[in-house]
Parts: structure tokens; sequence; C-alpha cells
């Protein structure tokens, strides 16, 4: 008996101590969730939920604020962290992931030599990038023009393309912040430009990427992709043989060369021919995203239901095309957020944190739920943006939403149990 009892307390001893010292319940998901297993949200998260109206959601959102936090794919990181990083650079998209983005966008276009890289627009190096303030200047579409005292003479037309140069020059510049004074009468002035609810505190380095490097980076930082091809600024074929199917065949074609399944991409496009493309020619049209650009909110179930008819499963419009505000004053999915559902799509949509502070009225995106379309204004702080985004996700029951910070919609996505 006394042998048992001594076996039985040292067992005790060895389990106790196994438990002192075990690791936190959250290591095992390190493969699973890629490099960063616990992410690093920032004050942001918190600054907005404490700013937010008293209410249950307040108190539901603070009653998560000691985590643990972990990536997850209704976050998804519009440009990287383009608030306060240089969109579409590799430190963009760390950020991105340090964030808990648990997809993260590479927008799609081509150099002179046909090569991908991530650009928003084929036609923004002067505002995203250095071109400016380097030789490569003279061979945009559009290169600054300076009278004879020196001033410059043509902000407001200067046009900078990454099929103006080669993919090896394109790798010779850096990121900087989205911004230009178009009234500037010098270079230093136009590049200068950035808006003063962002940040140049981390535009020092930016460092621009092919799409191949960023699937790369993305695969090891555990985040899944969502590519988006961008509509052509130069007339289709490029250079009369280069047609927009054999650019969304070459995006695809990426994928695959670097061993992607389907299922962790979700390409996407403005055009609907695009996605239609991948729908009937790839096995990675099952995911494949249709922007709606068109910005009409009456588009009829019918009309969706065609789309979802050719093989449309996910739609992904902007935020205000999925709100409205009732005769309360409360914030309510849209008569096209009903239809959607009814229809049978999935719903994603764009982008959080990307048009100023909403104490501020909050600009585009919130233009159902600000005045500006003619309706009630429900938004006069910060925190209401975790009030929009509780109706997006509980209301309309988008799957994903895009954020130009996402340490936002990580934590609300982690405090509502959304992986």
């Amino acid at each position: 008996m006394k042998a048992i009892t001594t076996y039985l307390l040292a067992s005790l001893l060895l389990v106790a101590g196994g438990i002192a010292h075990a690791k936190p319940h959250h290591t095992p998901f390190k493969n699973f969730f890629g490099k960063f297993t616990e992410v690093q949200l920032g004050p942001r998260p918190f600054y907005l939920v404490d700013d937010m109206d008293e209410g249950e959601l307040k108190n539901k959102l603070e009653s998560c604020s000691t985590g643990p936090f972990f990536p997850s794919k209704f976050s998804i990181g519009h440009r990287g962290a383009a608030l306060q990083f240089p969109e579409h650079t590799k430190e963009s998209y760390t950020a991105a992931a340090k964030m808990g983005a648990g997809i993260i966008e590479c927008d799609v276009t081509f150099t002179k030599d046909r090569e991908l890289v991530c650009r928003h627009s084929q036609c923004d190096l002067h505002t995203t990038t250095n071109i400016l303030a380097t030789p490569l200047a003279q061979k945009c579409s559009v290169p600054p023009e300076f009278d004879a005292s020196g001033q410059l003479t043509n902000a407001g037309s200067i046009t900078c393309c990454t099929s103006d140069i080669t993919l090896t020059e394109f790798k010779t510049l850096n990121g900087k912040m989205d911004a230009a004074n178009t009234a500037a009468t010098s270079i230093e002035d136009y590049m200068n430009a950035t808006a003063d609810w962002r940040t140049d505190l981390y535009a020092a380095k930016g460092t621009l990427l092919t799409h191949a490097e960023s699937i790369a980076l993305l695969k090891e930082l555990g985040a899944d992709f969502t590519p988006e091809l961008k509509t052509p600024s130069v007339a289709m074929p490029f250079e009369g043989d280069y047609t927009q199917e054999m650019f969304a065949q070459q995006m695809i074609d990426d994928y695959r060369a670097a061993g992607i399944h389907p299922r962790k991409v979700w390409p996407q496009s403005f055009n609907l021919n695009d996605v239609k493309y991948w729908i009937d020619n790839t096995r990675f049209g099952r995911q494949a995203v249709y922007l709606d650009g068109v910005y009409d909110i009456n588009v009829t179930q019918a009309e969706m239901e065609s789309w979802v008819a050719d093989g449309l499963r996910v739609l992904a419009p902007p935020m205000w095309m999925l709100l409205d505000v009732n005769n309360h004053g409360d914030i309510v999915p849209s008569q096209y957020a009903d239809n959607a559902k009814a229809a049978g799509l999935k719903l994603i949509t764009w982008t959080l944190e990307r048009s100023g502070q909403l104490k501020d009225n909050g600009g585009w995106y919130f233009q159902s739920v600000n005045g500006d379309n003619g309706g009630m204004d429900v938004i006069d702080n910060d925190g209401d943006v975790m009030k929009v985004l509780d109706v997006l996700a509980q209301d309309v029951g988008v799957i994903g939403v895009f954020s130009d910070w996402p340490a936002t919609t990580s934590y609300y996505a982690n405090c509502m149990n959304l992986r």
C-alpha cells in the first residue's frame, strides 16, 4: 500500500510539474498558422473599443482584451497594412501577418517585359514609389516637366506605369506612402503629401515585390492569398499580342508553379469576364471573387442569381453597399446585401480603416451611414468602426473584411470566434 501511495504521489508531482512548465495552449497552432502563432495587435483596436458608445457590444469586446489573439481569415490585409506602411511591400505584408491577417492581398499588374508585380494600379508608380526622384522618371508615360526656373509645371498630369519600365528597373525602386500633391511646384513637395491621419514613420523602407516573391513571402508568413488582377491602364492586347486572357492565366500559373493549393487562393477582379475565365478554365475559379465596382445598389436578386448560374460563389462590394440605416437610426443590412444572400452568394467587403477618421465623417466607404447619400448620419466617433464591423459580420454575414490595418479586424474576429 505504501508503495502504491508513493507511486501515486510521484505521478501527481510529475503531472503538476508538466503543467507548470507546459507551453500555453495555443502553441500547437504554430504549424497551422505559420510564422506568427500569436499575433501582435498594438494599441489601435484597444483605442477603438475604448472610444465606443457604452453598450453590450462594447462590453463584449472589452471582455476579450487579454487575448490570446490568433490569425483569422476574416481579417484580410488590404495591400498589406497600408494605413501606416507603404502598400504592396514586403514590410506592409509582414506587418499585416503580424497583426493576424489570415489572407493578404497582392494587386497584380505587369511590367514592360510582361513580368507580374504587386501594385494597386498599373499607373500609380508616381504616387506609390520614389520613381520621380530617380532617372527612371523620364521613362514615365507622362514624365515631370519643368519651366526655365526649374519649377514643376505638370504635377496634375504626371503618370508613371509599371508597363513603362522593365522588371529589373522596377526592382530598383522603393515604395512610399500612396500620396501626391498635384498642386506642387517641386518633386519634393509632390512626393511629400501623406495624409495627416496616416504616417511616414515606417516609410523609410519599402521593398517592392514581384507577384511570385509575394507568394513565397505570404507562404512563409502562413497567410492565404487574394491576388487582384488589375484592369490594365494600357490598351489590350498589350503591344498587340499579350491578351487579357493571357494576363489572367499568367497570374494563376504563378500559384501553380509555387505549389499553392486552389483552396488557399481567392483570385479577384472588377472585370466579371476575368472571373468567368478562372471559373471556366482553371481549378482556382471556385473561390474567385467578383469585385463589384459598378456601385449599383439596385441590382436585383435575379441578376445575382444569373451570376451564380455562371459559377460565381463570392461577391465583394464596398462596405457602404451592404449597409443602410432604418427609421430608428440603426445600421442594418441593405437590400443589396439581402439580395446577394438570397441568391446564395458569399460576401466579402472593403475597405475598413481606409478613408480617414470616423469622427470626421469617415469618407466614401461609409457613405450609406454617414449621411453622404442623403440618409441619416449615425456615426460620429472612431469607435463606431466596431459597430459597423459588427453589423457586417453578424447581420450581413460577410465572411471577410479587407482592412488597411488588420489589427482591427483581427481583434474583432478573435473576440467573436471568427477563424
